[in-house]
């Protein structure tokens, strides 16, 4: 049943591009769009953290930097899925393996070994194919690409706490992250981020609905996600996960979203090698 269920979470994250792609086009995307749906599933946690509060004790900064660097990589990841290319996305996204490596030594005292090494190696060279090769040095990255490299180091970093607070309960931590990406796009739409915003159809009441379909999305995989890697070993874990990777690939080149050429194809799958890498280790996990 773990399988099952984790193998359906990894796709359903793999495929969160089509309703964001689907709103993006009806012009309900960006902040609005982070800020309900994340904000429903938050406010539907919120009694739980209430209760489960007692429970924090030691734990609060774990839980602080939770809210912090959860929130941010759900915002920017998918800030970067609804207007980018996605297979650029998810492969800049999928440069966990780097941040992970650093991440881990500098924070864990984890050691680097070769297969570590090898990881982080395939990870860059597949960056460097799907970003165009040599030729991106002659331009910089785009706000996108950085957004999705952004995500990727905040996810490392987030999955990072969560290993090193283990007395935490797991349903805190995951409401903590909620509850910061949607704090997070409320500030940035208060700086004026994202101007227009009278006139946006996403504060129309009919948008309510698919933004709240939306947080359900999120939630479901999330949990599924969860549910999962805590009842399978970490390796067998992360193995299914890099089922997002793919799925996103495959179903982005069928539906024409994103041309997958030779060059892309081998920076795909150096990424893939590369998580593939990464899940084997011993306690690899979490999304």
């Amino acid at each position: 049943m773990p399988v099952f269920v984790l193998l359906s979470a990894s796709i359903l994250w793999g495929l969160t591009w089509l309703p964001l792609k689907f709103l993006h086009g009806r012009g309900i995307e960006g902040l609005p769009l982070i800020l309900v749906s994340y904000g429903a599933v938050a406010l539907l946690l919120a009694p739980l953290l209430w209760r489960q509060r007692s429970r924090w004790a030691g734990g609060a900064r774990a839980l602080g930097l939770i809210f912090l660097l959860g929130g941010c990589a759900n915002l920017t990841f998918n800030l970067a899925l609804m207007h980018g290319d996605v297979v650029r996305v998810m492969v800049l996204f999928y440069l966990m393996p780097v941040w992970s490596a650093v991440g881990g030594r500098f924070f864990l005292a984890e050691a680097i070994d070769r297969q570590r090494l090898v990881s982080v190696a395939l990870a860059l060279v597949g960056a460097l194919l799907i970003l165009g090769g040599w030729d991106i040095l002659e331009q910089p990255l785009g706000w996108l690409d950085l957004m999705a490299l952004v995500s990727g180091l905040a996810f490392a970093l987030n999955n990072i706490a969560f290993r090193a607070s283990p007395a935490l309960p797991l349903a805190s931590k995951v409401g903590a992250m909620f509850m910061g990406c949607a704090v997070l796009a409320g500030l940035l739409l208060v700086a004026g981020v994202q101007p227009d915003l009278a006139a946006s159809p996403a504060w129309q009441p009919a948008a309510f609905g698919w933004m709240a379909l939306m947080g359900l999305i999120w939630f479901l995989a999330s949990l599924g996600t969860l549910w999962s890697v805590i009842r399978l070993q970490a390796g067998q874990a992360g193995v299914i996960m890099v089922m997002e990777l793919l799925a996103a690939v495959v179903s982005a080149a069928w539906l024409g979203e994103s041309e997958l050429t030779a060059l892309k194809l081998a920076g795909v799958g150096c990424v893939l090698a590369a998580a593939l890498l990464e899940a084997l280790r011993p306690g690899a996990a979490g999304h």
